[in-house]
């Protein structure tokens, strides 16, 4: 018999299965149901039959079962009711025994296709335990965490860069100068439009039109020519000869950095003040930098103690996800995956094997953080698990109870727990590894701490569903 369940799912009572391993990391799900338990899809899908069918005396959906059971026969209804069946007989089977799988299974129906009490069996793939040794030592590398004086001055003169004038110099050119140029650019001695122009303000260095620019005119001054090819800006086209002709050569004249321009041009009274603030900035964005990248490059360094490959269904599963979470953010500015990949510059190709690479390492990094759970023995509390089913229920009109008994039916019970034993994983890594910055200075314990409103929100780029 089949019991309802307060969030609408079907228990199936009389179903009996049994789990046995298979080669790899397979496992077979060994199903059997009693023949009771399939009477109600058989029933539904004679009423789906009735639906499709035109009898004499009869609209449709109204045909009677015995009258269409003499037409087709019983066996038509109970093949599809087997397939409709058998695939939630198996997710029952897997979700009580919880088993981990990570593809789709190979089901074969061994008894009762035609009628009694019915067996399948379904080989499955499971996500294998790995182990890491050496994760209790690691050392990961990030960067410095507050910012140096030269940084702050370069800040400090972006700024001034803005309130900089141009003056013009009797020397050859040089990156960042600027330089008033005439460009001719032809091909095949036809001038090509819109690369063609006078009096044009050049900035030195930029690659603002081509290169080949920038190669040329450092080491230039007024009154040079200069003659080369260069790429013309659509990929599709020829080759452009371009003729330049220097006019002069100006460089940018900053301010002079004194306490009456700071007041004047900033809301601060001093160089000091400004120096000081610029520098808790930047200090602040490194802080949070460098947060952000101990538990990435943690990540990392676990994932080269797993000694597997990453299992293809798992990969191909994180390539998707990240795929549609890319698509789900770009459809929210108006643009599709394709121009996007055409705006960066990125040829499809190599962003495929960039996006297959980052998902073996999460898929790693994932497998890496679940042997840590396994073997610390990290435990998680049903205070913690009601505090992480709250956060996923938000404004939901649910009960914490409701919420947990749907998580429960739907498979992802477990996977709310691992997901919050890899968390607690991560962090116990965290407190044991050595973390030091780019000049091998070990950060301080409250740079290592995640902000208190990132607790609960805290994003991994982890691969990781228990049933897929």
């Amino acid at each position: 018999m089949s019991e309802q369940c307060s969030g609408g799912t079907t228990i199936h009572t009389l179903m009996k299965s049994t789990i046995e391993p298979a080669e790899g990391n397979k496992v077979k799900v060994i199903v059997q149901i009693d023949d009771a338990e399939l009477e109600p899809s058989v029933a539904k899908a004679w009423r789906e039959i009735a639906k499709e069918v035109r009898l004499p005396g009869f609209r449709p959906g109204k045909a009677p079962r015995k009258l269409l059971e003499q037409q087709f026969g019983s066996e038509y209804a109970r093949s599809e009711a087997l397939k409709q069946a058998v695939p939630e007989f198996y997710s029952q089977a897997v979700i009580e025994a919880d088993v981990d799988v990570i593809a789709a299974p190979e089901l074969e129906i061994t008894e009762g296709e035609e009628s009694g009490d019915v067996t399948f069996e379904a080989v499955v793939e499971t996500r294998p335990l790995v182990q890491v040794a050496g994760y209790d030592g690691l050392r990961v590398e990030v960067p410095r965490a507050s910012a140096t004086q030269e940084e702050v001055d370069e800040q400090i003169d972006r700024m001034r860069g803005q309130y900089g004038e141009l003056t013009e110099v009797e020397r050859v050119a040089a990156d960042s100068d600027y330089v008033t140029i005439d460009i001719s650019g032809t091909q095949n001695g036809e001038e090509v439009e819109g690369l063609s122009v006078e009096d044009y303000l050049y900035l030195v260095g930029s690659g603002m039109v081509a290169t080949e620019f920038d190669e040329h005119l450092v080491g230039a001054q007024a009154g040079d020519e200069l003659d080369f090819d260069a790429d013309h800006p659509d990929p599709e086209e020829e080759k452009v000869q371009f003729h330049l002709v220097v006019k002069n050569v100006k460089e940018r004249v900053l301010p002079e950095l004194t306490d009456e321009w700071v007041a004047e041009t900033t809301e601060f009274e001093s160089v000091q003040e400004l120096r000081t603030d610029t520098q808790e900035g930047l200090s602040g964005a490194r802080e949070q930098e460098a947060r952000i990248a101990v538990r990435t490059n943690i990540g990392v360094e676990l994932a080269k103690l797993v000694d597997i490959e990453a299992p293809d269904s798992l990969v191909n599963s994180e390539v998707q996800a990240r795929l549609q979470n890319l698509a789900y953010q770009l459809q929210g500015r108006g643009i599709r995956i394709e121009d996007y990949l055409q705006m960066t510059g990125r040829d499809p190709e190599a962003f495929t094997a960039e996006l297959k690479e980052s998902s073996e390492e999460a898929v790693k990094v994932d497998l890496a953080l679940r042997a840590v759970v396994l073997a610390e023995g990290i435990e998680v509390s049903e205070d913690e698990m009601d505090e992480e089913i709250l956060s996923l229920i938000g404004e939901a009109e649910l009960s914490l109870e409701e919420a947990r008994e749907e998580l429960r039916n739907g498979g992802q019970l477990s996977a709310v727990r691992s997901d919050l034993a890899k968390r607690k994983a991560l962090e116990w890594l965290v407190e044991r590894s050595e973390v030091v910055d780019t000049d091998g200075v070990v950060l301080p314990p409250e740079l290592l701490a995640l902000p208190e409103e990132e607790h609960s929100d805290h994003d991994h780029d982890h691969a990781g569903h228990d049933h897929d």
